[in-house]
C-alpha cells in the first residue's frame, strides 16, 4: 500500500556546532604573535632595568672606593666625563663653567652651574672639602650619570 502525497519527510537537524578547542590554526598564530610581542618587551624592559641597574652600580662603587672628599669628587667628575662622551663627542673636553652648563643642559632647574653641583668645577683640585658638599654633589652626579648612560 502506498502512501498518497508521497513519502513522510521529518525536520532536519542542524549539525552540532565546532568545539572550542582545540583552536583553529589562525589562532594558534594569533596566541603565538602574542606570545612572541608579550616575550620581546619583557626582554627590552629587563634589559633597561639591567642597564641602569649596572650604571647605578659602577657610580656608587667608583665613588665609595674614594677615600676623602676630594677623591670622591674627582671619581664623580670623572665618572660624568666619560658618560659625556655618548652624549657629544667633545663633552669631556669642556672645563669651567662651559662643564657645569653641559651638565645643566636638559635639565628643568640648573643644579650644577649655580647650585650644589658647582663643586665639579674645582673641587677635584682643592686641598680640603667638607662631606657634606660632597654629599649635596653626589645625588645630582649620580642621577646625570644614570640618565647619560641609559640615554639612546
Amino acid at each position: 500500500m502506498m502512501q498518497v502525497g508521497g513519502p513522510l519527510l521529518r525536520d532536519i537537524h542542524q549539525p552540532p556546532p565546532p568545539p572550542w578547542w582545540p583552536p583553529a590554526p589562525g589562532w594558534w598564530l594569533l596566541m603565538a604573535g602574542v606570545a612572541l610581542v608579550a616575550a620581546a618587551l619583557f626582554w627590552i624592559r629587563w634589559r633597561r632595568r639591567q642597564r641602569l641597574l649596572a650604571s647605578a652600580r659602577l657610580f656608587d662603587n667608583a665613588v665609595a672606593h674614594e677615600v676623602t672628599p676630594v677623591a670622591k669628587i674627582g671619581a664623580m667628575s670623572e665618572l660624568l666625563r666619560r658618560a659625556a662622551r655618548r652624549i657629544d663627542p667633545d663633552g669631556d673636553t669642556l672645563s669651567g663653567d662651559d662643564w657645569l652648563r653641559f651638565l645643566d643642559k636638559g635639565l628643568a632647574t640648573p643644579v650644577f652651574l649655580t647650585g650644589p653641583g658647582a663643586v665639579l668645577r674645582d673641587g677635584a683640585f682643592r686641598r680640603e672639602m667638607s662631606s657634606a658638599e660632597v654629599d649635596a654633589a653626589h645625588m645630582f652626579a649620580r642621577e646625570r650619570f644614570i640618565g647619560w648612560m641609559t640615554a639612546r
